[in-house]
């Protein structure tokens, strides 16, 4: 009984830490972001770039900037990829850019170069880009029915607009301006301006309480709750509360609800943006520039979100709920699972399992990835100590390819957007090419001669375009005939 109340209580942390500290100023906005991205956008902007019909030389690059630019975690960028999948993007294009943008973005390398060095920031980005266009254009060819019958669908449900106004450029860009604001790690947004502190003695025990109730762990990634987390879980009960009364109807017309659940979610960014520190003296808040950059940002939304037809910004707002919806539910079941597996897991088992270079422990590591997930620029320091542990390099890097991409929780919300049988070939091919990756810059890193080394490349990237070709052929044999 004790053990199972342990993982009751591992999972039940973890997801309290994860709603804590996650969801809001990078998740929130990017289902807003999602939900704007299909109903404002026409079908011919993103097929122009991400068309299953666009030229190979243009979707895939364009897939790959798009993520390089987007320094968020998997779970925020499975809304964006279901946006752009569900407006007419072509599989193979979403795919890259679905596994690209949370191992390859800007930041994330920029993050591994200062902790891990150059050179494996580079391995990182290169094998990444190369394996995440691979394992797109896998997607593509393997199901290319499926790919021409979603294209067709998204020409019934969106042909009738033609080009994208002004009003929904600004709130697309305004949105954007939200999640970067929100997201960005640097000085001037995690500045204090100015501070106070609330005569609130409760507070300091409040926490005291909130690490006795939820694990807290680094070598496990468990986090814990502050108690600003624990106000923001509460605020987003009340979102959800508000969400279903205001937004289920929402085609139909806005009522009281719908306002409220609006003016919640602003607040909550904002008390997300906030620094809440409990003390002796009672609880101190903190303003940075964070907290300026996202009321500006939320500002901009609302400004240009009035000057959207009713119709628009109800088409928006209805996507939006739908993704919520479709996704969240499994990523909170995800979460709790996999806090449930990390009680199980010892870290002490990585030197045992994944000390050297060879195929078992370039497994285990993507195995490791799939149930030791931990978000965007978190998962750098996290494997910095695996290093320390004793984790050979080559496994280190399968660990930080497959992470991002392979949490439970991404691999269900993924299933949720495509479907189980191509959301299973996603998981299988992100794994072969992340042990691939692990395997080739191990052998670097053990002194391999540098020219068997690019030959085993080379000869993995000539058999995966011989494959492509074969099934180009054989798909087109039936058109022929």
């Amino acid at each position: 009984m004790d053990t199972f109340l342990d993982l009751l209580n591992g999972g039940a942390g973890n997801l309290a830490a994860y709603l804590a500290a996650h969801v809001l100023l990078c998740l929130l906005p990017a289902f807003f972001i999602a939900g704007a991205m299909t109903a404002l956008i026409p079908k011919a902007s993103i097929t122009r770039w991400l068309g299953r019909n666009a030229p190979y030389r243009v979707s895939y690059p364009a897939a790959a900037v798009a993520g390089s630019l987007l320094a968020v975690c998997s779970c925020t960028i499975v809304p964006l990829f279901a946006g752009i999948y569900k407006k007419g993007a072509g599989l193979g294009p979403a795919i890259t850019f679905l596994f690209f943008a949370p191992a390859g973005n800007v930041l994330a390398l920029a993050y591994t170069g200062s902790i891990l060095g150059a050179e494996f920031a580079f391995a990182r980005f290169l094998l990444s880009l190369l394996f995440g266009i691979g394992i797109g254009l896998l997607m593509a060819v393997l199901f290319w029915r499926d790919d021409a019958s979603h294209d067709a669908a998204t020409d019934t449900l969106f042909a009738e607009q033609a080009r994208i106004g002004p009003a929904a450029t600004g709130v697309l860009l305004a949105l954007v301006a939200v999640l970067i604001a929100g997201t960005l790690k640097i000085s001037l947004l995690t500045a204090t301006v100015a501070s106070a502190t609330l005569p609130l003695p409760w507070a300091e025990a409040w926490q005291a309480t909130l690490l006795r109730w939820v694990p807290f762990d680094a070598a496990k990634g468990e986090e814990g709750v502050s108690v600003q987390g624990s106000l923001l879980i509460g605020l987003l009960l009340l979102i959800g509360a508000a969400a279903w009364k205001g937004l289920e109807d929402i085609v139909e017309g806005a009522n009281r609800w719908t306002w409220a659940a609006l003016a919640l979610a602003a607040g909550t960014l904002l008390v997300a943006a906030l620094r809440l520190t409990a003390g002796p003296a009672g609880l101190e808040v903190s303003i940075t520039g964070r907290t300026l950059a996202v009321a500006l940002a939320l500002g901009a939304v609302w400004h240009q979100a009035r000057r959207l037809e009713p119709e628009a910004w109800r088409a928006w707002l209805w996507e939006s709920w739908r993704f919520v919806k479709q996704i969240f539910a499994l990523l909170v079941v995800g979460v709790f699972v996999v806090g449930v597996i990390r009680q199980l897991i010892q870290p002490e088992w990585i030197q045992a399992l994944a000390g050297r270079n060879d195929l078992l422990a370039n497994v285990v590591a993507v195995v490791f990835g799939v149930f030791m997930y931990f978000p965007t620029l978190v998962e750098v320091p996290v494997a910095h100590m695996f290093l320390d542990l004793g984790m050979h390099r080559g496994p280190l890097l399968a660990y930080l390819m497959a992470d991002p991409e392979l949490s439970l929780q991404s691999i269900l919300m993924v299933a949720a957007v495509i479907g189980r049988p191509k959301a299973f070939t996603y998981v299988g091919l992100v794994a072969l090419f992340s042990v691939v990756a692990g395997l080739l810059y191990g052998a670097w890193v053990d002194g391999v001669n540098p020219g068997w080394i690019g030959a085993g490349l080379i000869a993995f990237m000539g058999t995966l375009a011989a494959l492509l070709t074969w099934m180009l052929r054989r798909r087109a044999t039936p058109a022929q005939a």
